[in-house]
């Protein structure tokens, strides 16, 4: 299954996507695709309404598109998870996953602006596998346990402030929670219907040049370690977004370092779930 939420801003409408790209309005069945609705096993009633009722099925609206999910209790990042990426970066390949957190409401649409925060020079991108969790993780022993807890994937824009992130503390969250830093989307593919997460081609292109081609079973650290490792470490709660790290090409890896700036546009996408496109702007 497909999820989509679409809307404006703060008044999305969760939609189930069919595969002929119609749309069912699942406002009346689910309320919205929050940590709620992952808590009671709503996409068990939503895999019934796919067979039982496609019958309010509509084509899809030219309106906006949201975040996939909403209102996240956290977003967990993994950093330095390609081999490339961190050799790009001058870090040593980790032995354990790096961690840290993103603020929840950097969350936006797939297609939505991005700020430039105020003082940025270094602004950047990295396209990323996300994943959302299906129920609460705690200490899980095996890449079984952790498969299935995974709701579903989407794409990740883990846009970054490097000279935050990097120059002012080493704090790497502050350049990671900017507002609109987290663009998701454009919809969730369940668990289901992925057949293997290790195996999915990522790329990025700003101002139409490619930046970015990876695939994700170059991951030091596979989908199913990276849930596994997290719950030794935190509970995972329904609902909860990780996002699993970038392939090499950033701006901060390339010699020229031709970070963002208002004006510029990127777009990216992963096989099979999808593409974004953002424009980036000055912040208010």
């Amino acid at each position: 299954m497909r999820l989509i939420r679409l809307g404006p801003s703060g008044a999305e409408r969760p939609h189930l996507l069919l595969p002929d790209d119609r749309v069912v309005d699942v406002t009346a069945q689910v309320g919205d695709f929050d940590p709620a609705f992952f808590a009671r096993d709503g996409l068990a009633a939503l895999r019934r309404l796919q067979v039982n009722d496609a019958a309010g099925a509509t084509p899809m609206p030219a309106v906006r598109v949201g975040p996939p999910v909403t209102r996240p209790g956290k977003i967990v990042c993994i950093g330095l998870n390609y081999r490339d990426h961190a050799e790009e970066s001058g870090a040593p390949v980790p032995t354990e996953p790096v961690v840290f957190l993103k603020a929840p409401n950097t969350l936006v649409g797939p297609n939505d602006d991005v700020h430039i925060p105020r003082g940025s020079t270094k602004t950047d991108w990295e396209v990323e596998l996300g994943i959302v969790i299906g129920r609460t993780c705690r200490y899980l022993a095996s890449h079984e346990e952790a498969l299935a807890a995974i709701a579903g994937y989407m794409v990740n824009h883990d846009v970054s402030e490097r000279e935050f992130q990097l120059e002012r503390g080493g704090q790497w969250d502050k350049g990671k929670s900017c507002e609109t830093f987290n663009p998701a989307g454009p919809w969730l593919v369940t668990a289901d219907e992925v057949s293997d997460p290790g195996r999915l081609g990522l790329w990025l292109d700003v101002n139409g040049q490619r930046r970015q081609t990876g695939n994700t079973r170059t991951l030091i650290f596979g989908v199913a370690e990276v849930v596994r490792y997290l719950s030794q470490f935190m509970v995972l709660d329904p609902g909860d977004i990780i996002s699993t790290g970038t392939p090499a090409g950033v701006a901060l890896g390339r010699p020229d370092k031709p970070y963002l700036r208002a004006g510029d546009v990127v777009e990216l996408g992963i096989d099979g779930l999808g593409r974004q496109r953002q424009q980036f702007v000055a912040a208010p």
